[in-house]
């Protein structure tokens, strides 16, 4: 029996783009649900997946490009494009010839290539045809433990409301573990918490090895090490040394080179995805910081490789506040993906940090924090984030949008210095 489709945020931004481009390339990592989504936008679905098929779909689409293209219904949506990536250049071509919007979709949890290189970035330029979309897990307000009540595009208007979430803190940490992954939402707990194993498990037994610009020897124990050591660290501008340093206990053999490696290979497969640091303007002489934070795609993933449970959240709770600041930053980004804002990390020599920044597409900017504690956290967030306020340059940076401080209580409310507070469970976009 299929299971019923839950509504994505990412349906808006699909629909819009294919209004808009005439290609679109819908990145993500594998199971957050890019073929299902793009499989109800098209008319025509080309599946590279099932090698038996795929086979016959390269031979077609070497030997006849635009009959490969073009004879088929549009919008046509070619699932794992990656498997025919020199089919690209032609789909320029068809649609300059075409000069109609929304043609082709084309979908891939892989980037199976050294982004890096200048071949790869000449190749694979759209140059305004073919536009890129990043497909990320579920948020809670797509997954049902989010209200809505409270909404950032409102926040930057200025309209907000009291309101409440029933979201406990016990919710947090089962959607910490569970993550956003479509097959596990609205599943009895225990099919919904072995869906993040099974895909850690997929990643180390093969994925990380099947990138072919990517050669790593076959070696699980490796593999395991840099996701252990990486997970170790999500929420912290950990350095690339600190995390080869954890690798290299009790493996002598673990060098830069091959970390480097398998870092790359992670974000190719779109597992990792580090938050990159704001450099605002400064009316002070305070340096800003600019090391990126470390994060998973998803919470849930640093929750399989060290074997947490929710249970086990509530027996370490600096780890669990670390991965309840991811799981915020991934529901931000997704939010904020709909709205053509950006999220990123402050930190300054001060040792001030704001948790995330919403840079709009404006210029305007929100300072965030995230605090698991309770009202002693929320006041010293608070004061933080006025500081940090105090010293941005808004003449040469763009004006504050507003403060906020991200937390798992219950209440959403402003205080008397302007700063909202809002539980996650209250979050939308």
């Amino acid at each position: 029996m299929n299971k019923k489709y839950i509504n994505r945020l990412f349906d808006l931004t699909l629909d819009f783009t294919l209004k808009s481009k005439g290609a679109v390339l819908v990145e993500g990592p594998k199971w957050c649900g890019k073929s299902t989504t793009c499989k109800r936008f098209a008319k025509e679905v080309v599946d590279l997946m099932p090698l038996k098929t795929r086979e016959q779909y390269i031979m077609e689409a070497q030997i006849a490009p635009d009959f490969f293209l073009n004879s088929r219904e549009k919008p046509l949506l070619i699932d794992e494009w990656q498997h025919i990536d020199f089919i690209w250049d032609q789909i320029k071509v068809e649609v300059d010839n075409a000069g109609l919007f929304g043609q082709f979709i084309l979908t891939g949890s892989v980037t199976d290539i050294d982004v890096t290189d200048d071949d790869y970035k000449q190749r694979h330029t759209g140059n305004g045809r073919i536009v890129r979309k990043k497909m990320r897990t579920m948020s809670l307000y797509e997954s049902g433990e989010s209200n809505g009540a409270v909404s950032i595009s409102d926040l930057k208007n200025g309209i907000f409301k009291v309101a409440r979430s029933t979201t406990t803190l016990q919710d947090y940490a089962f959607c910490i573990c569970r993550g956003g992954w479509p097959m596990s939402i609205n599943q009895p707990e225990d099919i919904a918490l072995v869906q993040a194993k099974d895909y850690f498990e997929v990643l180390v037994t093969d994925d990380i090895f099947s990138l072919k610009n990517i050669p790593l020897i076959k070696d699980e124990a490796k593999a395991r090490k840099v996701l252990r050591s990486y997970s170790r660290n999500v929420s912290i501008a950990a350095t690339t040394q600190t995390l080869i340093d954890d690798c290299m206990v009790d493996d002598s053999t673990f060098d830069k080179e091959t970390f480097y490696k398998y870092l790359t290979a992670l974000k190719n497969l779109h597992v990792v995805e580090e938050l990159a640091a704001w450099n605002p303007n400064v009316r002070s002489k305070t340096a800003i910081r600019t090391k990126a934070t470390r994060h998973f795609v998803d919470p849930s993933i640093a929750t399989a490789v060290l074997g947490l449970t929710p249970i086990s959240l509530f027996k370490n709770m600096d780890t669990f506040g670390l991965l309840f600041e991811s799981m915020v930053v991934r529901d931000l980004r997704v939010y904020c993906d709909t709205i053509n804002a950006k999220v990123y990390k402050y930190r300054d020599s001060k040792k001030r940090e704001a948790d995330a920044v919403i840079v709009f597409e404006d210029g305007t900017w929100a300072l965030i924090e995230v605090k698991l504690g309770g009202q002693k956290d929320i006041e010293a967030a608070a004061t933080k984030l006025l500081e940090i306020a105090k010293d941005i340059d808004e003449e040469k940076t763009g004006n504050m949008s507003f403060l906020m401080v991200i937390t798992k209580d219950s209440l959403a409310y402003q205080r008397s210095d302007g700063v909202y507070v809002v539980p996650l469970g209250c979050l939308k976009n």
